[in-house]
């Protein structure tokens, strides 16, 4: 065990409030002030409602626990920057010169906090063991000064309570035993160590084996490997695919089934998708400016950009408006899709007449 010199108020996150130039915390509205801690509360806010329990006899030497239970909102937590030691803070002088220790918090006596959640309002349980070590020997009246208690609100402000000063009373542990003898040390605990030979072993065997499946990997897939397949054909010239497309979709009897949208949005796909090929951008996921600004700049001037201007901002409105498009309609622009796609053929690729297609 360490003496509160060593360890401080690890009430965790338990943190005294001083100005920053060093002089004594202002009180402020609704704040109180004690040797060992400063409360800190913000203008107009009440104190949170907390209950403490901290037994009223107990041994030297042996750790006595604290208790706090404190009543919060569900968006605050308590000690939220976890077990902090100030060392050479009021409260560590404080506890020090009180008589009282914490134990270490690596040998299993530490502090512990619990948060039970219910609607909008929480409950926070911190448990702090503390170590009673008197400077006199016999029974001791001691005082365990008030600790502070950090809690940080869902703004990010930090409010700082205090506990109460609490009254024990200490007795020796062998304060009624006549004539005690030292006792034995305890048995020792098991140690274990690192088997280094084993250890080096192990992972140079996985490793082979690593490395030797890999490489049967390697020479498998080396005698599996395919031959080189001949080289696909040459790209179709999207003005053939977009009219093979709008082909099938003359003849897929949607119009027929009444399904105008659906139609009127596969002319739209089509013929977008085939001027983005055509003219080099991306069709199907440029916005209408977008691609009228692309085809704008088309060298030599596209002869049907007015009709190609008309067919996109009609179809905008079948599919962002929810306009629904009539039979008529729908025949009508998917003449118009196979006119725009036929109107912008290349003069090369449009086949003379005589010639064998």
């Amino acid at each position: 065990m360490r003496r509160a010199g060593l360890l401080a108020v690890a009430l965790l996150g338990f943190a005294s409030v001083a100005r920053a130039d060093g002089g004594a915390p202002d009180a402020g509205p609704g704040n109180v002030e004690h040797p060992s801690c400063v409360e800190h509360l913000p203008s107009g806010k009440n104190r949170p409602k907390m209950t403490e329990k901290f037994p009223d006899h107990a041994l030297s030497g042996h750790a006595v626990p604290l208790v706090v239970e404190v009543e919060h909102g569900k968006g605050e937590t308590v000690l939220p920057h976890g077990f902090r030691l100030h060392e050479g803070g009021d409260d560590e002088r404080a506890l020090a010169g009180a008589g009282f220790a914490l134990p270490d918090p690596d040998g299993g006596a530490g502090p512990s906090v619990a948060v039970k959640t219910d609607g909008e309002r929480a409950t926070t349980t911190v448990t702090l063991n503390l170590v009673p070590l008197p400077r006199k020997p016999g029974r001791n009246d001691m005082t365990l000064p008030p600790l502070p208690v950090s809690i940080a609100r869902a703004s990010g402000e930090l409010v700082t309570v205090c506990t109460k000063p609490h009254e024990i009373r200490v007795e020796d542990p062998i304060a009624n035993t006549p004539d005690p003898k030292p006792k034995p040390n305890p048995d020792a605990r098991r140690q274990r160590e690192v088997w280094t030979l084993a250890r080096d072993l192990t992972i140079a065997t996985l490793i082979a084996l690593a490395v030797g499946a890999l490489v049967a990997w390697l020479i498998g897939r080396f005698l599996r490997r395919e031959k080189p397949l001949p080289p696909p054909p040459p790209p179709r010239d999207p003005w053939v695919v977009a009219m093979e497309e709008l082909h099938d979709l003359r003849h897929a009897g949607l119009i027929e089934r009444e399904r105008f949208v659906e139609h009127y949005d596969r002319v739209s796909h089509i013929v977008r998708k085939y001027l983005g090929d055509r003219y080099r951008y991306d069709g199907l996921e440029s916005t209408t400016r977008e691609s009228l600004s692309v085809l704008r700049r088309v060298v030599p001037p596209i002869t049907v950009l007015e009709e190609i201007e008309a067919f996109m901002r009609h179809a905008d409105l079948v599919k962002f408006a929810r306009l629904t498009p009539s039979a008529d309609e729908c025949e009508t622009a998917l003449s118009r899709g196979e006119e725009i796609v036929s109107r912008t053929i290349p003069p090369m690729a449009v086949p003379k007449p005589g010639a064998p297609s």
